[in-house]
């Protein structure tokens, strides 16, 4: 079928062949199936046919074997005869093609980096990635809005290390406003944001930060990218892989418009090992993702969860899975004996095999399928053979990748990385202004002490040397009350002098 993928034929080569139909991807799938069982083979397959139709994918590569659909595979491969005998069973004329790859690290070293910012990330994402209490993500959420109200850009671990000090320093201002700000919830959330460095997220966040445009191009021949994420090391740190591939979710559901139910997806989303998405996940979180797997495919993404066992996906997002492809469970106790029977009970029935049976029984390269039919429909259940690939099983020598890396175009843009002006240098020269600010304060306020003390030791010698003065006015003859005593003595003492005296006596003695 040209519209749709083919994925196998009857296990008995009599059954009815399998397509997956393009205009049908978005709504979803699942692959699932014990370890060991071909998983990888038909996520490679699937990838590969996706690409041939146009449509771009994102996967990650947990066990490092997918960089092989970089590559074509070959007749000199181990598996090219017992391939090539599957391929005549189902009626498939095998061919060997690459398809064009992009290689991606949240670590940096095998492939692009991807880098997003702290702001982009979130405090409810931070929190998963993070494991914080409650409490706790009250506190984070209070120091994005202090971020927002400030102007203090969040781009790398060292802002937001730098924002929580800030937060710290001015708890119980901010708990006036927002609440309670604890300095044991800030001091909880550094530790935890130092066990993220450790675990080398550092590189995770910054920029330049990822355009989810340049995961959805297209090569010459009209091909859609195939993005590989390298997640064999970040497999390592499993909370940091899972919330990286649900923030790219989020981001794809935020930024891309509405496109009804297109011929074919835009992009389509290879979740592999997709119970550390699940598991010890908040209620929240869970229904963040159903929601978000509900209306994604509306804006043409199409999101294939890779797991063990159906049973690791909850209830309201396996409902949602259209396209499954189910490899061996096995059923060794009574709780694998119910997950078995209760992964049968999701599919429609085959009269003619018992379902739960098949699921048991299927070899490697084998699967149960059930793709959505015209219209939606669910199809019926059946045994299928699932095709031999077409690009290489297993993975190309480092030297391949490096090649490859150094020759695509995301190459420029991605390997540097940026450290522009945000919150922990705006902090910083806050600090330092206030710091000088302060020492300018002190430094009057020292001149002013020091003016003061002279003032008063002015004052001190002024009043010493009045005293000293008024002293010396009383006891010199010298003076200007001295010299006029001594000018009246004089002239009494003369000849005015007495005949003034005379006159004034005479006159006294006349009168009387």
């Amino acid at each position: 079928m040209s519209d749709g993928i083919f994925i196998g034929g009857g296990g008995d080569g009599h059954g009815d062949a399998q397509h997956l139909l393009l205009e049908y991807a978005n709504r979803h799938g699942l692959i699932a199936g014990a370890t060991g069982t071909g998983k990888t083979v038909t996520l490679q397959i699937l990838a590969q046919g996706f690409s041939d139709a146009g449509v771009p994918v994102f996967l990650s590569d947990v066990k490092g074997d997918l960089s092989g659909l970089a590559k074509p595979g070959s007749p000199d491969f181990r598996l090219h005869a017992p391939f090539v005998k599957r391929a005549e069973t189902i009626g498939l004329d095998l061919t060997y093609a690459d398809t064009p790859v992009t290689f991606w690290d949240l670590l940096g070293q095998q492939g692009h980096p991807i880098r997003t910012t702290i702001a982009e990330m979130g405090p409810l994402l931070l929190s998963r990635l993070m494991g914080l209490s409650d409490a706790q993500e009250g506190v984070l959420n209070v120091a994005f809005r202090v971020a927002d109200e400030e102007g203090l850009p969040l781009l790398d671990l060292e802002d937001l290390q730098a924002l929580l000090v800030f937060v710290g320093q001015n708890a119980s201002d901010l708990s006036l406003r927002y609440g309670n700000v604890a300095a044991s919830s800030v001091g909880a959330i550094q530790r935890e944001l130092l066990v993220l460095e450790n675990q080398g997220a550092a590189g995770f966040f910054g920029e330049p930060a990822l355009k989810l445009s340049d995961m959805m191009r297209l090569d010459g021949q009209g091909r859609g990218q195939v993005n590989i994420l390298a997640a064999d090391r970040l497999m390592q740190t499993p909370r940091l892989y899972a919330t990286f591939l649900l923030w790219l979710l989020s981001e794809l559901f935020e930024e891309l418009p509405e496109v009804g139910n297109p011929d074919k997806p835009k992009l389509v989303f290879f979740f592999d090992e997709a119970h550390l998405l699940f598991d010890d996940a908040p209620k929240v979180l869970v229904d963040k993702v159903e929601q978000v797997a509900r209306l994604i495919r509306s804006k043409g993404v199409g999101i294939y969860f890779v797991t063990q066992n159906p049973a690791d996906v909850p209830d309201g997002v396996l409902g949602q899975l259209g396209n499954r492809v189910q490899h061996a469970l096995r059923a060794f106790t009574a709780n694998d004996q119910k997950d078995l029977r209760k992964a049968a009970d999701t599919y429609r029935p085959n009269p003619g095999f018992d379902t739960a049976e098949a699921i048991r029984d299927v070899g490697t390269g084998e699967a149960v399928t059930s793709m959505l039919q015209p219209k939606g429909v669910p199809g019926i259940v059946e045994r299928t053979l699932i095709r031999p690939p077409a690009s290489q099983l297993g993975p190309i020598t480092a030297r391949e990748r490096a090649a490859i890396i150094a020759a695509s175009p995301l190459h420029a843009t991605y390997a540097e990385r940026l450290d522009r002006d945000s919150a922990a240098e705006i902090l910083a020269r806050r600090a330092e202004d206030a710091a000088a600010q302060a020492e300018e304060a002190e430094a009057a306020e020292e001149a002013a002490a020091e003016q003061e003390r002279e003032f008063r030791a002015a004052r001190r010698y002024s009043g010493k040397q009045v005293a000293r003065s008024s002293a010396r006015t009383r006891g010199n003859p010298d003076n200007l009350g001295g010299a006029l005593r001594k000018a009246v003595v004089k002239e009494l003492s003369g000849t005015t002098g007495r005949r003034l005296v005379r006159g004034l006596l005479g006159g006294l003695f006349k009168g009387r």
